[in-house]
């Protein structure tokens, strides 16, 4: 039987200084803070400096398993297992061009499988799904847990938010992360996915875990390390995790921003988009339902079309309009090429943070996003470009931040000789179970 809450057990100050220092904390003194932090007697300044102290000195499996646990414990754990059919979910450590959800939902669902797919919106310079179904007219993505498990019933597939029931801890602190510069920690991005994944119900989950310039986790030694840290968390807990380890050195597809990923991820549904986003969606959409023991052959459901239709019930049971034209910039602006040769390099982050400045990001946790802003891609690393081509266009609602936007891309665009030749990466570059 667990012991009731005492906000006087421990005293935060001391904790803060014994993690800032390199000590650790007793799996009772981890289970408190998110106790008491959940509970409002832990203050944002003093949240701010313990995940601050995280970041540095990080967290053992003794404190993280019980600082995960008793976010899954603070609010309610939901169970699909009445649905008739199995669950699963994916989630993405977050990228550059990263729309795959869209695509993978409807996909999958339309395999047979329910799909509760729990999203969350921007973080740092990376987007959110839900920023990008917002800029579909009439969308939302506040729904209840009777909601969720209606569309589940009829639909087969959902893309929500968090509810205030699951997990309120990572509510407050997933926020409280991105304006406080500790969004790179793997025990912080390992407890805020899994307490939500966890808590959400569903019965395996596959994650997308993103390695590169453009991702939270730079190498691979490091995003393998955060996809065995989410593995074992989600075996424990009793849902079957897997994760992929993806490239993200260079953007997915060829737009990053809301409306213009949206438009992209439709026409992927409608059989064409960018290579590189069908080959992850499928081999996502793979790994989910192996995970599930379902026999379904994804690239024959997309190329059917049954995944467009899906698409359009999940939209319209979600209140959007799959026919509505989707925002448009007010302004656009070109970035050339500067010299003739084979483009060699165009830096995830660069474009990512891009993005951000011209109004596809948050400054503040409480900022409201531009729906049609953000950067589309003309070429990509290997294609042969002329001095003067466009590159990219810039597109915001804002002309004045076009000049940070081009400040973000500095250094971010190589073009070398012509004749050289530029060996992509592989997208999958490894498996964890």
């Amino acid at each position: 039987m667990s012991r009731p809450f005492d906000p006087q057990r421990f005293a935060v100050v001391d904790l803060i200084r014994r993690k800032r220092d390199g000590g650790g904390w007793s799996p009772d003194e981890a289970r408190w803070i998110i106790e008491a932090y959940t509970a409002g007697f832990i203050a944002e300044e003093q949240m701010s400096a313990l995940a601050m102290a995280v970041f540095f000195r990080g967290m053992s499996a003794e404190e993280l398993d019980p600082w995960t646990q008793a976010m899954i414990d603070g609010g309610v754990r939901l169970d699909y297992s009445d649905l008739g059919r199995p669950t699963v979910d994916k989630h993405s450590t977050g990228g550059v061009g990263d729309k795959v959800t869209l695509v993978l939902t409807p996909l999958v669902a339309a395999c047979g499988v329910a799909v509760p797919q729990l999203s969350g919106r921007g973080l740092g310079h990376t987007g959110g799904t839900l920023d990008k179904l917002e800029a579909v007219p009439g969308w939302r993505g506040n729904l209840t847990s009777a909601q969720v498990r209606r569309q589940l019933r009829e639909v087969g597939g959902a893309i929500v938010a968090a509810g205030p029931e699951l997990a309120p801890a990572d509510r407050k602190l997933y926020a409280l992360r991105d304006v406080t510069g500790t969004v790179e920690s793997i025990p912080l991005i390992a407890s805020s996915i899994m307490s939500k994944k966890i808590a959400e119900g569903t019965g395996a989950l596959v994650l997308d875990v993103k390695v590169g310039s453009g991702a939270f986790m730079k190498d691979l030694a490091e995003a393998r390390d955060l996809a065995r840290t989410m593995v074992r968390i989600g075996t424990g807990a009793g849902v079957r995790t897997v994760a992929l380890l993806s490239g993200m050195s260079t953007p997915l597809g060829l737009t990053a921003g809301n409306a213009l990923e949206v438009r992209e991820a439709v026409e992927v549904l409608a059989g064409g988009g960018p290579a590189d986003v069908v080959e992850l969606t499928l081999a996502l959409a793979g790994e989910m339902l192996a995970a599930v023991g379902v026999d379904a052959d994804p690239a024959e459901v997309l190329a059917s079309g049954r995944a467009m239709d899906r698409w359009r019930r999940i939209i319209r049971a979600q209140g959007g309009d799959p026919g509505a034209p989707l925002p448009t910039a007010l302004e656009t602006e070109v970035v050339s090429a500067s010299a003739d040769g084979v483009l060699e390099q165009l830096d995830a982050m660069a474009v990512g943070l891009a993005a951000w400045h011209l109004g596809a990001g948050r400054v503040r946790k409480e900022d409201d996003v531009q729906a049609a802003a953000g950067v589309e891609l003309h070429a990509k690393p290997g294609d042969l470009v002329r001095a003067g081509q466009p590159l990219l266009t810039l597109h915001t609602d804002t002309p004045e931040r076009f000049a940070a936007a081009q400040r973000a891309l500095a250094g971010g665009i190589g073009i070398a000789p012509s004749g050289t030749t530029v060996t992509p990466s592989p997208l999958v570059l490894g498996r964890v179970a």
